[in-house]
Formats: C-alpha cells, structure tokens, sequence
C-alpha cells in the first residue's frame, strides 16, 4: 500500500468510509481536498475524458485556487488506461509524483498530481493496489466485540450524519456521551485495539487507525 501525501492522509470517519465504498465498487477515481478542506471523490466511471481547471464548467472545479488556469489538464481513457495530459494548458503546470507533466503520461494506482496548489490523488481499485486508500484488513475477519465494546467504538467515531468532518472522539466525549468513566473507556479502547491488532503502535497513532480498520473490516458502515 503506497501512504498517501499528509494532505490527504488524515480524514473523519465518513470520509473514509466514503473512500472505501468507492475502492469497493471497482472504478477508478480521484480524491482531493477542495477549499475548505472537505475531501471531494470524483469518480471516472465510463467516461472518455475528464476536464480539471478553475473554470466551473471542468469536470473537476478547483475554483478556489488561483494557481489553477481555467482549462488546466485533461484525463483522458485510452486502451483500457487513464493518462493526463497538460500541454500548454496551463500557465503554471501540472506535476505528477513531484515531476512535471510534459506530454502525456500514464497514471497508475496512488499517484499524486499536483494541479496549481492543489494535491489530487488517482486510485484504481483494479490496478495493482500499490496506492489504494484502505489496507489489505478487509480481507480478514472481523473481531468479534462485545456491546460494551461496540458502542465504545462507535461513540470514538462521533456522529457521521451531523458532524462528517470531524475526528475521533477523545475519552472524555466518550464518557460523557455514554455516561461512564474515563477509566472504564480507556480500558473498552484497550481491549479494542488489541482485537483490532494495533497495540504495538504510537499512542497517537492508535485512534485514527482503529476507525480505518473498524470501517474497513465491515464492523462499521
């Protein structure tokens, strides 16, 4: 699995969870962070070509970059295979992998193109899966939680309806919502993240990475 860019890489739980919907489905897409920070998927489906500048008649507006021209590349499918091409479009360039696009180019699964100031990055669950935005813990079976345990987790999450952009919840938001103690959380997260196999990570690493694999495991969503 390729890490994705910092930019991208820390994400609320809808949100991951609307990534690993879209890798389910099989077609290729794009993900990037539009102006305010909210994360965009724009998926490719059956189409020819796909448009990105600032202009808002693009397939993929960036309207609130100004280093972005108003036509600045173009996804194009050919041969079973998505390239990008800018050409002289732009005024700035486009980058791909942190080197200039020049001519046309192949994309493949993970690769980041850089489009004025904005990072967008190409995943197609189909191809090598070197780039996809969820782990291989899918394929294994989910651990088996106790009701305690499942709704300690989902709390950790927060509510995905009204607030889908924020992050997981800290213990005391847990107890409070679930009228408990602190400590009594901290032992249900324990518990968690060692039936989840991620004991052994960073401590500041543990929450964000129990959500992904609870999401993604089929236990939540």
């Amino acid at each position: 699995m390729r890490v994705l860019p910092p930019a991208l890489r820390s994400v609320s739980p809808r949100e991951l969870a609307q990534r690993i919907d879209a890798e389910r489905r099989g077609l290729p897409f794009l993900v990037h962070l539009d102006g305010e920070g909210h994360q965009r998927l724009v998926e490719l489906g059956d189409l020819a070509s796909v448009s990105i500048g600032r202009s808002p008649s693009t397939d993929v507006p960036l309207g609130w970059d100004t280093e972005v021209s108003r036509l600045h590349a173009v996804l194009e499918h050919e041969g079973g295979a998505w390239t990008i091409a800018d050409e002289g479009l732009s005024r700035n360039g486009s980058f791909v992998n942190g080197q200039r696009l020049r001519g046309r180019r192949r994309l493949c699964d993970g690769d980041s193109i850089k489009i004025g100031g904005t990072l967008i990055v190409f995943v197609d669950a189909n191809g090598d899966g070197s780039g996809t935005t969820t782990a291989a813990s899918r394929t294994l079976e989910p651990p088996q939680l106790s009701d305690a345990q499942l709704r300690v987790l989902v709390s950790l999450c927060g509510p995905l309806d009204d607030a889908p952009f924020a992050g997981a919840r800290s213990n005391r938001e847990i107890a409070d919502d679930l009228y408990l103690s602190v400590e009594t959380v901290k032992t249900h997260l324990r518990a968690l993240f060692d039936l989840f196999g991620i004991g052994e990570l960073p401590q500041n690493r543990k929450r964000a990475e129990l959500v992904r694999r609870a999401f993604e495991s089929g236990v939540l969503g």
